[in-house]
């Protein structure tokens, strides 16, 4: 999952980066950030993007959290355009993006960013469950009297 994730992430920043004027076209469409941030977030957020798929593919911690909040933002972006009644391109994967070229619609990446935070939630509960077992094995081996103790000579 974790995998996926960073693929779909580095493709994603990728993608928009290559073509930063395109993406702020797309980020303009919303009508949510100034001219003046434009070009900077057209090439900060995809920045992030694939700095983030590269963290979680490396495992470094953060890296999953910095991947739930672009998700979160995404998804209030997404319901800001489908509430205003937008026909713009999500502008998910940059200007090529063959599906937004052929439904120009904001609820198919509305759901797509819900499944990846419902893949998001499973790997911090993976990542509490595991906790959780390595703790309780260590507390277990000490209750049965694993726990190496030391007699001082009398």
């Amino acid at each position: 999952m974790r995998g996926a994730l960073a693929v779909i992430f580095f493709h994603a920043g990728a993608t928009k980066l290559l073509d930063p004027q395109a993406f702020a076209v797309l980020i303009d469409a919303y009508g949510i950030v100034p001219d003046a941030l434009l070009m900077p977030v057209a090439v900060g957020l995809p920045l992030l993007e694939v700095v983030a798929a590269v963290g979680l593919m490396a495992d470094i911690r953060g890296a999953l959290a910095v991947v739930a909040a672009l998700l979160v933002i995404f998804m209030a972006i997404l319901g800001y355009g489908i509430r205003m009644g937008l026909d713009v391109d999500c502008g998910c994967f940059g200007p090529e993006d063959i599906e937004a070229r052929a439904y120009h619609g904001l609820r198919v990446a509305l759901i797509r960013d819900a499944a990846m935070l419902a893949g998001v939630i499973y790997l911090y509960w993976c990542r509490l469950t595991d906790d959780f077992v390595k703790s309780s094995k260590f507390k277990a081996r000490e209750s049965r009297g694993m726990r190496r103790t030391y007699r001082t000579p009398q």
